[in-house]
């Protein structure tokens, strides 16, 4: 009975994997996840350019109307929260810039791009959670490759060079190619983040609404095609799951006498001598930090100042944009609306666009595209916020997310794994089950046939032991009656 309990027990646990769908058990592909950022792609830049791979991305995958980036809508803060799942208040790259209070030193976005801790602050990106996990990691030109996390990297990694041409298309191609040719199929990488610096770059210099602006969209969707058709050359369409989607999205500046500039040297009862430090003239933002006891004159010197300027102490700052909590930020706040930037002593910008809004403005929301073996056809999704995209990749890599604002429940619908099996998958799967279930009940009837015919020939073997030992005693009694 011992072995008989065992068999069962043995049974039961390795059933299931009888009944199992040999697809799954079989398929030895992992399945990789391609993360691609256009930076400054407007979520309605489709709308008035004719573009058919996007279109065809779409109708093969998944489309969200927009989502919804991280405030400050800056390209470093912003792009982070993709790679960490978490909001720019809890992952600590609060703007483009590296600064310093104590020297006021500043330093532009590429340089910041080589300031380690500025990025390395106790949050790691996707190419680190990855490869503490197995799996082996790329990135190509996305922000905060040039740095290392606790002492890693990206397994694979490409920082552009200084004064990068960020439009030209034949470095696109190279690019792609590099990830899927390279990367992808003889490195096998199980991750990469593939950065472009369009269609940012034009729509600064040349606004939104620009004809330069529409032909660089064509330009975006000639390497989506480019991208998927490089993805298929390489033998990887059947394992690889393509996000595209941008940091944030692009509007219109008004000047030319058009309205009334924010210059904060004109208001009045506002000094620059009573900063210590500020971050002003790089767009709709700004960070002020007063000298000792004078945080109430400058807060309430610009409080109100401007109809369309909104000043903040750091610890009032709405909830909603999750941008107080942080050592980093700055004691006072500023930003403007839509059409607007903010000046310090006298207006110096000169961009036709920009970004840097309220996420809740329509004009700062980005485009979301996804399509590969993971992803369900032809499906629009409703909107989420950028945050999400973190735990999502990191289900399709089938690896444990680290501590995030995200959760897979804003993005489980885009999946195929979330829609019930059709009918034959279903049939498939009881036809599995009751194999499985045969072939448990074969064996159990076997071995009760088996201990049931050596129960027999042991109850005989003992009969026959019996009955030899009466005809022994049998015949000793005569004897010795004789």
């Amino acid at each position: 009975m011992v072995l008989l309990w065992t068999v069962c027990v043995c049974l039961c646990v390795f059933a299931p994997s009888l009944a199992m769908p040999v697809s799954r058990r079989h398929n030895p592909s992992r399945s990789k996840v391609l993360l691609v950022s256009f930076d400054g792609f407007r979520w309605d830049y489709d709308r008035d350019v004719d573009t058919p791979h996007l279109d065809a991305m779409a109708r093969d995958g998944v489309k969200a109307p927009y989502v919804t980036p991280a405030f400050f809508t800056m390209t470093s803060p912003t792009h982070f929260t993709i790679l960490t799942g978490k909001y720019i208040e809890n992952h600590g790259v609060i703007h483009n810039m590296w600064f310093n209070t104590i020297t006021s030193e500043k330093k532009p976005y590429y340089q910041t791009q080589f300031v380690n801790d500025w990025w390395d602050n106790g949050t790691v990106p996707i190419w680190i959670s990855a490869q503490r996990q197995g799996l082996t990691t790329g990135s190509l030109h996305f922000p905060g490759t040039a740095s290392t996390y606790q002492g890693e990297s990206a397994e694979v990694s490409e920082v552009e060079p200084r004064f990068y041409n960020y439009s030209n298309e034949t470095a696109w191609r190279n690019n792609v190619d590099k990830v899927m040719g390279d990367w992808f199929r003889e490195k096998d990488l199980d991750f990469v983040s593939l950065y472009f610096g369009e269609p940012d770059s034009t729509g600064h210099k040349y606004g939104p609404d620009s004809p330069q602006r529409r032909e660089m969209v064509k330009q975006v969707d000639r390497t989506v095609g480019y991208l998927r058709s490089s993805a298929e050359r390489n033998g990887l369409t059947n394992h690889l799951n393509i996000i595209i989607t941008a940091d944030h999205g692009m509007t219109t500046i008004f000047r030319n006498g058009l309205v009334e500039e924010i210059t904060l040297s004109k208001i009045k009862g506002f000094s620059f001598q009573d900063l210590v430090f500020h971050l002003v003239d790089y767009g709709p933002t700004g960070m002020l930090l007063p000298k000792e006891g004078r945080l109430e004159k400058v807060y309430n010197a610009l409080k109100g100042a401007h109809p369309h300027l909104h000043v903040y102490k750091k610890e009032e700052m709405p909830s909603r944009l999750h941008f107080k909590n942080n050592d980093r930020i700055l004691p006072i706040i500023l930003w403007s609306d839509p059409g607007y930037v903010i000046n310090g002593y006298f207006p110096v910008q000169v961009n036709k666009g920009e970004h840097g809004f309220d996420n809740e403005n329509m004009d700062m929301k980005p485009f979301f595209r996804a399509v590969g073996p993971a992803f369900r056809k032809n499906l629009e999704v409703e909107p989420f916020e950028t945050v999400n995209i973190y735990p999502l990749m990191c289900h399709l890599l089938d690896i444990t997310p680290e501590p995030n604002d995200g959760h897979l429940d804003a993005t489980r619908a885009m999946l195929i794994s979330s829609v019930p099996e059709d009918k034959n998958s279903v049939r498939d799967v009881h036809t599995g089950v009751f194999i499985g279930l045969a072939a448990v009940a074969g064996v159990i009837f076997s071995t009760f046939v088996f201990i049931f015919i050596s129960n027999v020939i042991k109850r005989r073997r003992s009969e026959q032991r019996n009955d030899n030992k009466g005809k022994t005693e049998e015949c000793q009694t005569k004897e010795a009656s004789f």
